[in-house]
């Protein structure tokens, strides 16, 4: 198991983008729901450099961003070749993310955190970067192997200062690889080279000193995911959960490993649930609690299980982003036996 993390406890978090425009408001609203289990949101409202991709271009060798695309020169030898010796030698001062990119992460990093239980940030991880990003002929660079490489070194490096920013709070951290083309796995339309993820995964869980975890919002092969052995696995519970219940045994091994799952119970494509809708996500929960409890026993459970809210609040406006991770935070309570 990479980095495995302190015990979740059935607390709740965050997950990616928020609609705010402002860092620091973004940051307060974050620190209302989850004080215990904070996370670094980004804003792509306030900069489209801030989306997932676009965010990380800017620690790729020869990459340029351009129209809301990211297209790599696969010919930059020098910049790749010291991309490599960097990762080799552990240098990752220059692989920081920019203000532009990482504006909610600069302000939460401003912060007394110190009283957290885990601190909680993402990049984009490589399957996803590596088949947006394209070469020249617009071909996926997740296609090239050499350069498919020098990505995962170069995320690594990213994720890396990331880490160590946030460790300068005293506090347990977990870097999230945010991967929805994970949903690619097996597919015969865009396929995901399996031994390419898996190299990039390892890659980036080796420079780490803490905990990493995979984010996919879609369904997707989970026995392949926790293969990898992550030490935190988030996903949307609210629309896949019945998929994600079919790998009883790997998430049974999983938890046991001491494996954290992160489950998206509250729907964030919606106005935040209302006293009757909570209810129905609350017995909704307690059902994947009980078929899980059954394979690895309730305490297990409880104690490697985080509730966040699902992808897609950043299509809210700012008060129902904070209604829905206000829901979060109540769905947790009520989990641990504390009421709404």
């Amino acid at each position: 198991m990479a980095g495995v993390i302190p015990a979740a406890g059935l607390r709740a978090t965050g997950v990616g983008a928020l609609p705010h425009r402002d860092p620091d408001a973004a940051c307060r609203a974050v620190l209302a729901a989850f004080p215990e289990v904070p996370y670094a949101p980004t804003l792509p409202n306030k900069n489209p450099l801030e989306a997932i991709v676009l965010a990380e271009a800017e620690c790729l060798p020869g990459a340029e961003v351009r129209d809301g695309r990211v297209t790599v020169d696969t010919g930059a030898d020098e910049a790749m070749e010291a991309v490599l010796m960097d990762y080799l030698e552990g240098r990752y001062a220059g692989y920081a993310a920019s203000e532009a990119t990482a504006s909610g992460f600069h302000r939460l990093m401003a912060y007394e955190l110190s009283g957290a239980v885990l601190l909680k940030c993402q990049v984009t991880g490589p399957a996803t970067l590596g088949m947006q990003a394209v070469d020249a002929g617009r071909r996926p660079v997740h296609y090239d192997g050499a350069y498919a490489d020098v990505l995962g070194k170069a995320l690594a490096l990213r994720a890396r200062w990331s880490e160590a920013r946030m460790q300068e709070h005293g506090v347990p951290t977990v870097m999230v690889l945010n991967e929805p083309y994970l949903t690619a796995l097996g597919s015969p339309v865009v396929p995901l080279d399996e031994e390419t993820v898996r190299s990039s995964f390892a890659d980036i869980a080796a420079l780490l000193d803490g905990g990493i975890g995979i984010h996919c919002c879609a369904n997707t092969d989970w026995g392949f995911v926790f293969s990898l052995s992550p030490s935190l696995v988030s996903f949307d519970a609210h629309a896949h959960a019945r998929e994600f219940l079919l790998y009883g045994d790997d998430l049974a091994a999983y938890f046991e490993g001491g494996g954290v799952v992160a489950w998206g119970m509250v729907p964030a494509d919606r106005p935040a649930p209302d006293a009757g809708e909570l209810d129905r996500i609350h017995d909704r929960f307690a059902a994947i609690r009980r078929t899980v409890a059954d394979l690895v026993g309730d305490d297990t459970f409880a104690d490697r299980s985080l509730i966040t809210p699902t992808c897609g609040i950043r299509a809210m406006d700012e008060a129902g982003a904070d209604g829905i991770m206000a829901a979060a935070a109540a769905v947790a309570r009520r989990a641990r036996g504390e009421g709404a």
